[in-house]
């Protein structure tokens, strides 16, 4: 049987019980007695290492394995948890992450056997029972157990049909003076891969014999078309208590009963069980007869009838609870989402249609289209909404692996510090999540390393020796606002200024006028570092550039906060969805732009002459707000307008806190639009242009992200 169909199930299957070990094993580190944890890490455990054996991947189940004789002991309470074996099982979750990075590239876990982790695990294990090292413990010989059956585990081999070749094969083998085994297998109820299980079996058992019949037959074992047992009849020279032994040895396996027979005893429990059912089917038909010579009953009384139909309740199985999620591949997702933005495109053509002519007819007819244009409408507004639930998952996916992450961070840093996370639930498109991992990485890594101070100088400044690093993930609007804060130092701005000026990206003159914003924008300038060492954390001026561009390709920003002594808040900004999203579109000097509904606060009509200046730029007065004021046919390098005009249009944008105003021209109202990448077709230096849209007409539009605005 080829195990490699079930690769990817095993990739998944790992990736999840590796993050809830990592998670388990946090929350044992700060209590470490206790025993749901425990119980939950060692079946973890024991499953990565049933797994890894059915595939194949001896290293993998090795490491494993020794994992699990450690929680053995722990679970009996036969030695403790400490520090240090928390330690070794972090490196342990390492090397299991390494072997699956080479499976995943080559199906394939590599050559590294990983010697110095098992030594060290198996140390901690001889040093905290006292013993000598751990060897994988053998399950006792069948010799010492019921080799009999009993009524959960009946000798089902005694069951079988043999067809004639397995008769002439059986007694051949018998003159031969080779010994006739029939075994019955018990695999766990919550195991996931029963044929892969039975083929294990199968060949291990084969080293030592033949296999002459199964029950069901090799073919439906192989499609998992059994139950949780199978059974078969081996001829072997070798004893019974070595292959029982080689069998039990597969995981996953609840019991193993079986028993040497001779051909005889095959032959006279068939006749035994031929004569049992001619028994039964002779009592079946005296019942029928019983039955029709009897007079006809009266129908049953309704109190009697209806406990039969009780009964008959009562005894019908239900059907079985299923798994209601399925695993689909991002790329099939993304093949559905190009069809549904087609259709979003073939539906804004055939609104253009309406829109300009009654399609030649006149009257009912006229309407009947406009009515099938709304329909289609809905359908595809409603088709969309679907899919983008498909497609969005929760932040929780990425964020996970970060309480690990600052774990080893405080102990290579020397300071006391914890993770708290909140939100994890928020949802954001698949394409989105994949992304954001490394940018939220080095945001946590730059909280820990450069925000938070060490102990010594926490407890001078009346803080409290841990440090709290916060990660809160919420909605707002068509945005999902990650926050990375902490309580630490916080940006001194000083200092940034000096290192600017000390670089000669500004004059000391320059320096003097930068608005605090200014300041903290330097940090995000490549090779730009506070670091005054350089270490694998930081120091060499990769961090913060690498985030605000990461961030800027997802179609989002980051903005800082911070108060020296204080701490810092790091915000990122981001789209729900990179496909396809709702917009305003406008004109300026003829050309349709479309921009984001979700960036745009409200729309004014103001007079010429209730514009002002400030510091000879242009702003309006509104609401108790003085707005900037942005024209875009000056930003768009349009042809300047020579028309004067009663009152300008005005989109007021806003960014966090911040508010903008865009002159336009015209407004066109509220569309759907498909996001269509320009790629490399436009230099577009302010960045203001992110992408395109096909409009109903045919016509492209660009659509402006006023993000860069700001």
């Amino acid at each position: 049987m080829d195990v490699s169909q079930y690769l990817e199930i095993f990739i998944d299957e790992t990736n999840g019980h590796l993050q809830i070990l990592s998670d388990c094993i946090m929350t044992l580190e700060k209590e470490p007695e206790n025993m749901d944890t425990i119980n939950e890490i060692f079946r973890a455990a024991h499953s990565l290492k049933g797994m890894a054996g059915t595939m194949g991947f001896k290293r993998m189940q090795r490491l494993t394995h020794d994992m699990e004789n450690v929680f053995q002991e722990v679970r009996s309470g036969n030695m403790s948890v400490t520090s240090g074996l928390v330690d070794v099982l972090f490196q342990c979750l390492d090397a299991i992450e390494a072997y699956l990075d080479n499976v995943k590239e080559s199906s394939d876990e590599g050559t590294d056997d990983n010697e110095a982790i098992i030594k060290e695990l198996n140390d901690i294990l001889a040093a905290g029972t006292g013993n000598a090292p751990a060897e994988e413990k053998k399950p006792a010989a069948p010799e010492e157990k019921k080799a009999a059956g009993d009524d959960k585990y009946p000798k089902k081999y005694l069951e079988m049909e043999f067809p004639e070749k397995a008769k002439e094969d059986l007694q051949e083998a018998e003159k031969k003076g080779m010994n006739i085994y029939g075994i019955s297998v018990f695999i766990q109820e919550e195991c996931l891969l029963k044929a892969a299980r039975a083929f294990l079996v199968f060949k291990a058992v084969e080293d030592y014999g033949n296999i002459i019949v199964y029950n069901p037959s090799s073919q439906d074992i192989e499609d998992e078309k059994f139950d949780f047992d199978f059974s078969f009849y081996l001829v072997s020279n070798e004893d019974l208590g070595k292959i029982m032994e080689v069998a039990q040895a597969v995981s996953e396996i609840e019991k193993i009963i079986g028993e040497k027979l001779t051909y005889s005893e095959l032959t006279t429990a068939a006749e035994k069980r031929e004569v049992a059912q001619a028994k039964e089917e002779e009592a079946k038909a005296a019942e029928k007869a019983a039955a029709k010579s009897a007079a006809p009953a009266a129908a049953p009384a309704p109190a009697q009838a209806g406990q039969q139909a009780t009964a008959a309740k009562k005894t019908t199985p239900g059907k079985p609870v299923t798994n209601r999620t399925v695993r689909v591949d991002i790329e099939k997702l993304d093949a559905l989402m190009n069809q549904v933005s087609e259709l979003i495109i073939a539906k804004n053509s055939l609104v253009s249609i309406g829109a300009t002519s009654d399609n030649g007819t006149g009257g009912a007819n006229a309407q009947a289209f406009h009515e099938q244009i709304e329909y289609l409408e809905r359908i595809t507004t409603g088709l969309h909404e679907s899919v983008m639930k498909v497609r969005m998952v929760p932040i929780e996916s990425v964020v996970q692996k970060f309480p690990r992450m600052i774990r080893d961070l405080s102990k290579k840093l020397d300071k006391k510090m914890e993770l708290q996370m909140t939100g994890e639930d928020t949802e954001l498109d698949r394409t989105v999540v994949d992304q954001i991992g490394d940018p939220l990485q080095h945001l946590l890594r730059n909280s820990a390393d450069h925000g938070l101070e060490n102990a010594e100088t926490r407890r001078k400044r009346g803080k409290p020796e841990m440090g709290t690093i916060h990660l809160n993930a919420f909605q707002e609007g068509n945005n999902v606002i990650i926050e990375v804060s902490d309580d630490g130092n916080g940006i001194d701005t000083e200092n940034v200024k000096n290192k600017a000026i000390e670089r000669g990206l500004i004059t000391p003159e320059q320096a003097a006028a930068l608005s605090q914003k200014e300041i903290i924008d330097f940090l995000f300038m490549p090779s730009f570092s506070m670091a005054k060492k350089i270490s694998d954390i930081s120091g060499r001026g990769v961090g913060l550039d690498v985030v605000k561009s990461n961030i800027e390709a997802l179609g989002g920003d980051v903005e800082v906060k911070s108060v020296l002594g204080e701490g810092s808040k790091f915000i990122v900004r981001l789209p729900l969805t990179l496909a396809i999203i709702q917009a305003l579109m406008v004109e300026v000097r003829g050309e349709k732009y479309a921009i984001s509904l979700g960036s745009i606060e409200t729309i004014e009509e103001i007079a010429p002459d209730e514009i002002k200046f400030v510091q000879a730029k242009e702003v309006i007065h509104i609401r108790g707000m003085v707005i900037p004021l942005v024209r875009l046919d000056q930003l768009l390098d349009c042809e300047p307008d020579d028309k004067e005009r009663d009152s300008l249009t005005v989109i007021i944008v806003r960014k966090g806190d911040k508010f903008a105003g865009l002159i336009v021209d015209e407004l066109d109202g509220q569309q759907e639009i498909v996001i269509k990448s320009l790629g490399k077709y436009i230099n577009n230096s302010t960045k203001i242009i992110s992408g395109a849209t096909v409009l109903g007409d045919g016509e492209v539009a660009l659509i402006l992200d006023v993000n860069t605005l700001f």
